[in-house]
């Protein structure tokens, strides 16, 4: 794409807009209200997909997208393998950050907090829950790690249907499992015309939530 035309790029946003007196007082309940908009308005487009920022010990970052498999006033759950480059981080540094962005709404949720590991209890009926191919492609991949060609897991997966042929579920691998995000902030942000977005931020003090609109 030609500069020009990259630079030239731009979208203006009008069709809602944010104040203090329209939002919950929890920023857990703003978010389910958000949540469920986005389901309405993306379907089975993954309005769950959300940006999982993490750090090393050293402060070197990272992002991709996970999908969000809980929410609770306890914070937001995903899961993944727990010895892959972000479970690495994660264990090193557990500060992370996520963002959902809803671009047929306009909208993105901005949230910074401290994860913890779920129970294995919680991880492995999860797990289980999931449609079997799923439960055995998360067996046959070292996440993260290189291998040589796509024919190693197309070799691992024929192996293990074979072993589990007549078995409804796999055993939860070791290190495969659970993470709740607990939020210390939360950021509601909504597309407004001539980038004048609004933007609410909740910051979690000792025993409650303080709200206060940012400057876009």
């Amino acid at each position: 794409m030609e500069q020009k035309k990259l630079e030239d790029l731009r979208k203006d946003y009008h069709s809602r807009k944010l104040d203090k007196t329209m939002v919950k007082s929890s920023p857990i309940d703003q978010f389910k209200d958000w949540f469920k908009e986005a389901i309405e308005a993306m379907g089975s487009r993954e309005p769950n997909a959300m940006t999982l920022a993490t750090t090393t010990k050293n402060g070197l970052p990272s992002a991709r997208i996970v999908l969000l498999k809980g929410v609770s006033e306890q914070g937001f759950v995903f899961y993944t393998n727990y010895h892959s480059r972000k479970g690495q981080e994660m264990e090193e540094n557990p500060n992370v950050a996520l963002v959902f962005f809803w671009p047929q709404l306009e909208r993105q949720v901005r949230i910074e907090g401290r994860l913890k590991k779920l129970s294995a209890e919680a991880s492995t009926n999860y797990f289980q829950s999931r449609p079997k191919k799923s439960q055995i492609g998360a067996h046959v991949s070292a996440q993260s790690s290189v291998i040589k060609d796509r024919s190693e897991l197309e070799d691992a997966v024929k192996e293990l249907e074979a072993k589990y042929k007549n078995d409804p579920v796999l055993p939860k691998p070791e290190n495969w499992g659970g993470y709740i995000v607990q939020p210390t902030k939360m950021e509601f942000w909504q597309g407004r015309s001539s980038r004048l977005h609004d933007r609410m931020l909740y910051t979690l003090g000792k025993d409650s939530w303080t709200l206060e609109r940012l400057a876009p």
